[in-house]
């Protein structure tokens, strides 16, 4: 009997031990002190440390603004600069096209260069088609083919039972295409039906042999 009451108390030691081990703050822990309990010596430690922290979040924070500042004005240059010299590729091809002209210009003044003057037109021609094909423009199929609202631009209609209604019969002005995209159309012109000869109305015929008389 004595040593089960030794045991209960015992464990009730043990128990009140834990709970005063638990409710014990942790050596080394920093104890939340109310500021009104605080020194002045103390309250103006806490005030510098504050400051201090205030002044290097600040600092950062001017830093990283200026830091995105730069790199905004750096995108703008580089924008800029990308603008200013997009069309060089294709200024390049054009150069020798320019280059054709000069010296086509230049045989023009012989009387005798038609033929020459031709052919330095035809090379100039050639060289402008394929700096546009390399810069991915191209031209709309037009003459011949089904008339397209999406790619042409009717001027006028002709009559004619050689080809179906709807064919362009002519290509005014050319329309180009750019990487797919249309940015002129075809002006054409296009055929349609011929009109029938209507009857005469029964006695129109009659009236007008008698006036004629």
């Amino acid at each position: 009997m004595d040593a089960e009451k030794q045991n209960k108390v015992s464990a009730e030691s043990e128990q009140q031990a834990a709970e005063k081990a638990q409710g014990a703050p942790q050596e080394g822990a920093k104890k939340d002190v109310p500021l009104e309990k605080l020194t002045k010596a103390e309250l103006i430690q806490k005030l510098k440390e504050a400051e201090e922290s205030a002044k290097k979040y600040f600092d950062l924070y001017v830093r990283s603004q200026a830091e995105m500042e730069n790199l905004k004005k750096r995108l703008r240059r580089e924008k800029e600069e990308f603008l200013k010299f997009a069309n060089e590729s294709l200024i390049k091809e054009l150069l020798p096209v320019v280059d054709n002209l000069e010296n086509a210009i230049r045989h023009a003044q012989d009387e005798n260069s038609v033929h020459a003057l031709r052919e330095g037109l035809e090379l100039t021609l050639k060289g402008m088609r394929d700096a546009l094909s390399k810069a991915g423009v191209e031209e709309v199929k037009a003459l011949g083919e089904r008339f397209d609202p999406n790619f042409h631009y009717a001027v006028s209609q002709e009559e004619t039972s050689e080809v179906e209604t709807g064919t362009v019969l002519q290509e005014l002005q050319k329309g180009y295409l750019l990487n797919q995209r249309l940015i002129r159309p075809s002006m054409v012109v296009v055929s349609k039906a011929p009109t029938e000869a209507s009857d005469p109305e029964p006695g129109q015929e009659e009236h007008v042999t008698d006036r004629d008389s």
